[in-house]
């Protein structure tokens, strides 16, 4: 069978959440599966240690100036279509085979529009609505996710298979002291720190994070807190906020950092904060779980499903609960480590291995449909 994968977005040089899920999918599927054949198409030409190297997978470098997925890559597939097309981080496009299958990652827009800016809210609605019904079968990342699609979407729960992702290894408990220190120096932290890794746009919730940090400070002047994650929509007054509540000294903005730099600067905070109001799977929870790091997360969506008994969890619009879990952790060394344990018992029932294994039974059972 020749499957046709959208890499596209795994050739960002800037990777966030469904840009690293296509990269380690794609590569997971590459080492697993040596029996079908993959035909990978790029809007760019990808680095070239970005895949494995396999002799049953073809790199097709197809770019285009606007609308690369509707009209180039909608080209691709009327004159040379494959068995089966999965799109793990975009959209269908508008030619496609029949057999086709996408990841949905979240529905978030639906639960907070605000949080969205208005073209946002139409392409994620438009885009949504398309792939549920054009696809012949639908990825979800968590049960959450599915449950959404099925109430919202009018979806048929079997046209739907939960297939959770995994993470990169290279995320795991840091020990070595040098290592740590390096990476304290090298973002400018000068003590004991909570982190934040995410994009920093309203749906995650930081200013939320801001004003429990604030509350926290009272209590625990030593603390610091590493927001690490690239600008997005609105993350302007994130900024002013700050300033407002006096906390130039204690919040460092870091920015987006590199996929190799995030295990050690994980593994040095006290706690890892999620304080997101909506999220589809939540990755950076998991890498921070597999990191030994405690984690703090929000009560809602898919997060409960993935952290389970492994974090604290906590209402998202109650910033006095968020400071009080805070605390907590950090002041109790004895909870830091039964939470550290049980995210590291967690964290291993996940892996791109077994995430690769479940999806290419999918793809196999749509390329066997009639």
């Amino acid at each position: 069978m020749l499957i046709g994968i959208d890499a596209s977005r795994a050739a960002y040089l800037r990777r966030t959440g469904t840009e690293n899920y296509s990269l380690f999918l794609i590569r997971a599927l590459l080492k697993l599966d040596r029996e079908n054949r993959y035909r990978l198409y790029f809007s760019q030409r990808p680095a070239p240690d970005l895949l494995p190297a396999a002799s049953n997978a073809q790199i097709q470098t197809i770019p285009f100036p606007r609308l690369w997925t509707h009209i180039r890559l909608s080209w691709e597939m009327a004159t040379r279509a494959p068995d089966v097309l999965f799109v793990p981080a975009h959209v269908l496009p508008l030619v496609h085979p029949r057999r086709s299958v996408v990841t949905v990652h979240d529905l978030g827009y639906l639960y907070y529009p605000q949080a969205h800016t208005r073209w946002a809210r139409y392409y994620l609605r438009r885009s949504t609505s398309y792939n549920t019904t054009a696809a012949a079968h639908l990825i979800a990342d968590s049960q959450a996710t599915k449950r959404d699609l099925v109430e919202h979407c009018q979806v048929s729960d079997g046209k739907i298979t939960v297939v959770y992702p995994g993470y990169d290894p290279q995320f795991a408990p840091i020990r070595d002291n040098d290592r740590l220190v390096a990476i304290r120096e090298r973002y400018r932290i000068p003590g004991p720190y909570a982190i934040y890794v995410g994009t920093l746009q309203p749906r995650k919730n930081v200013a939320t994070l801001l004003e429990a940090f604030a509350i926290l400070l009272q209590q625990l002047e030593h603390i610091h807190l590493v927001i690490a994650g690239k600008r997005g929509w609105l993350h302007k007054p994130l900024f002013a906020r700050v300033q407002e509540l006096g906390l130039d000294e204690r919040v460092h903005f870091t920015g987006y950092v590199p996929q190799d730099d995030l295990p050690a600067l994980i593994s040095g905070a006290r706690v890892f904060v999620l304080p997101s109001l909506y999220e589809g799977f939540g990755l950076p929870v998991l890498e921070a779980m597999a990191c030994g790091t405690p984690v703090i997360c929000s009560n809602v969506s898919s997060l409960p499903e993935v952290t389970a008994d492994a974090a604290i969890l906590v209402n998202p619009h109650d910033p006095a609960q968020l400071a009080e879990a805070l605390g907590q952790v950090l002041a109790d060394q004895q909870l830091r480590n039964k939470l550290a344990n049980r995210g590291l018992l967690r964290a291993s029932r996940f892996s791109w291995e077994k995430c690769a294994q479940e999806t290419l039974r999918v793809l196999e059972a749509v390329g066997s449909m009639p």
